[in-house]
């Protein structure tokens, strides 16, 4: 074995090129061995096996500063950066995370990268603070074609161009985002490819860059030569490289889009090791707005390169034609259409994870609700149970949403709710609407759904109590409601509040507490800092009513144990139900 031996790049260096063969194949069975037992992005990371050990075997890091775009390609580069024992021993899984990470690295890896199309923008800054400083040390970016499609990635081009000193862009081209590519600039990429980067029309000429084409971009050899001859140039260049997804694992490559990432699975021939077998909300809502759009030609389904988060299946997009678009990665142009598509009178429904509606903030604000068009964002993965890299958590959405003015935040608790209030969304025409699709096992609510919610910020009441209310926001319902039975064991009839809105405050309800009711409780499936237990405890300020927020704290939790953070958190039933019998006695 090569790896045992290969504690940072410098052992690499001491090998052959002909031994580099051998590397590769010894990095790529390390990684499919880790995504195999631990889950991870299987595809990118496959296919940029040989472009990263070229990389290391060239270029002089730490010296020279790599930063990989979004780190779903950077599993290779922390096998050769002295952290292979996170891809070969089980118990050192845990202790690898998968982007980018100066604390796992503060040498190898520049920055959190969890976000997709910085790595340019932030690959300037080096080139800008090397200049500054006197350095001399090569600036590379790695980046792939699918994050070429948003706009920091642009903007990183126009900016490194204008420097104008070292800046090496190895573009990382397997004609693929997370889904099928789209857009203008995934169509040069194809002229390049089929011209052997021979044409004239070459975006990254266009913009000042140098370039050089490697149509063998899975051969090593070919790579270390390429990177030789642009190692210490003293301008700007990109590097495209043709490489394939899933490279070297068979079910990777024959199904691209569902190996991006994927759970545990059999290395031998991909067999899933773990098996859902309950309801999906995501693929329920999927195939809710594929029946939609069949009898309501004005709708138009609109994904920001997150197509299979939300269920709209291969099938379905080729179904909706028209009525679906896919604005590859460029969240904030998927907010900016849906605001026009509804503003020339057709309807528009925008669904992603809520980490990456953080990149929409100024879109949702600016080009949606100031404007007040009637779009639909629905926001998916909100909550504290999901995603759990402090780069894609998704429960700071609430903080986020449902302070923007004009911009109206609903938080069904059901999937029979959730189809109300999509359906409501779509068909009303004065207000921008969100929605925090609910997370967790599927609940289902059998009775009547309103289907007029046109009362903007009128809560719901599902059984009156007295002395104590608890609100249970989205998800949390069922909690709230479980407490409620704790409390009945020990004598208190508490009221039971579904405020379906979180961007405001029922006031006549609120008031009308105040009558028989010393304690109000809020729970949600959120940071409480900026979050709906805030704008309640804010409305109850001047009075004698006493509030209890329970969510999280505002922290950057990484790689967290859910059940941990929930009892850290006061989040149990039973710790709930307690610190309310506790405030109530004092």
């Amino acid at each position: 074995m090569y790896l045992e031996n290969i504690k940072s790049p410098k052992d690499l260096k001491k090998l052959k090129v002909a031994d580099l063969h051998a590397v590769a194949d010894e990095v790529r069975r390390a990684v499919i061995n880790r995504v195999s037992k631990h889950g991870g992005h299987v595809g990118p990371n496959l296919g940029f096996v040989e472009a990263t050990v070229a990389l290391h075997y060239v270029f002089d890091a730490p010296t020279d500063k790599i930063v990989f775009d979004v780190s779903h390609q950077s599993y290779p580069h922390k096998i050769l950066t002295g952290r292979v024992e996170g891809f070969l021993s089980d118990d050192k899984m845990q202790g690898i995370s998968g982007y980018s990470s100066p604390r796992e690295s503060p040498d190898y890896d520049m920055f959190e990268i969890g976000h997709t199309s910085t790595s340019i923008a932030l690959a300037t800054g080096l080139q800008k603070g090397r200049d500054i400083l006197g350095g001399r040390e090569n600036v590379v970016a790695v980046i792939g074609d699918g994050s070429l499609t948003g706009g920091q990635a642009f903007e990183g081009l126009n900016i490194g161009a204008e420097i104008g000193t070292n800046l090496i862009v190895v573009v990382n081209d397997n004609e693929m985002s997370i889904a099928e590519n789209h857009g203008s600039i995934v169509q040069n990429l194809a002229h390049l490819r089929a011209t052997a980067g021979q044409t004239d029309n070459n975006y990254f000429r266009t913009l000042g860059f140098d370039y050089v084409y490697l149509e063998e971009g899975n051969n090593v050899e070919r790579l270390v030569e390429v990177f030789s001859k642009v190692k210490d140039i003293d301008h700007p260049i990109v590097v495209h490289i043709h490489t394939e997804k899933g490279h070297g694992f068979a079910p990777a490559v024959e199904n691209k889009e569902r190996w991006h990432y994927n759970g545990p699975f059999d290395p031998a021939d991909g067999r899933p090791l773990m098996k859902f077998d309950g309801e999906d909300i995501e693929s329920m809502l999927g195939e809710y707005l594929s029946e939609r759009i069949k009898t309501d030609k004005k709708l138009v389904v609109i994904s920001a390169a997150t197509p299979g988060g939300f269920g709209f299946t291969s099938e379905r997009r080729i179904a909706a034609g028209k009525q679906y678009i896919d604005v590859a990665i460029a969240e904030e142009e998927a907010v900016a259409l849906a605001s026009g598509i509804t503003r020339r009178g057709a309807r528009a429904v925008f669904t992603d994870y809520a980490t990456f509606f953080q990149r929409t903030y100024d879109q949702m604000a600016q080009d949606l609700a100031v404007n007040g068009n009637p779009a639909v964002l629905n926001v998916i993965g909100a909550t504290i149970s999901g995603m759990n890299d402090f780069t894609h958590i998704c429960f700071f959405d609430i903080a986020m949403i449902s302070h923007i003015p004009n911009l109206h935040y609903l938080a069904p608790t059901s999937y029979e709710e959730l189809i109300a209030m999509e359906n409501w969304a779509i068909e009303q025409t004065d207000y921008s609407i969100a929605i925090r699709v609910p997370e967790g096992p599927v609940v289902h609510d059998p009775t009547p759904q309103d289907t007029d919610y046109s009362r903007i910020d009128t809560f719901k009441m599902l059984s009156r109590g007295a002395d104590v209310t608890i609100i249970g926001v989205g998800n949390f319902l069922p909690k709230a409601k479980r407490v409620a039975q704790l409390l009945g064991q020990k004598g208190i009839n508490a009221t039971v509040i579904n405020p379906r809105w979180v961007s405001g405050i029922d006031a006549d309800m609120m008031n009308d507490l105040k009558k028989d009711h010393r304690l109000v409780v809020t729970i949600e499936d959120g940071v409480l800092d900026g979050g709906f237990g805030e704008r309640v405890a804010r409305f109850f300020g001047p009075t004698k009513m006493r509030t209890l927020c329970f969510g999280v704290k505002k922290m950057l939790y990484d790689r967290y144990n859910v059940d941990e953070l929930m009892a850290e958190n006061h989040l149990g039933d039973n710790q709930i139900a307690e610190d309310i019998l506790a405030t109530l006695a004092e």
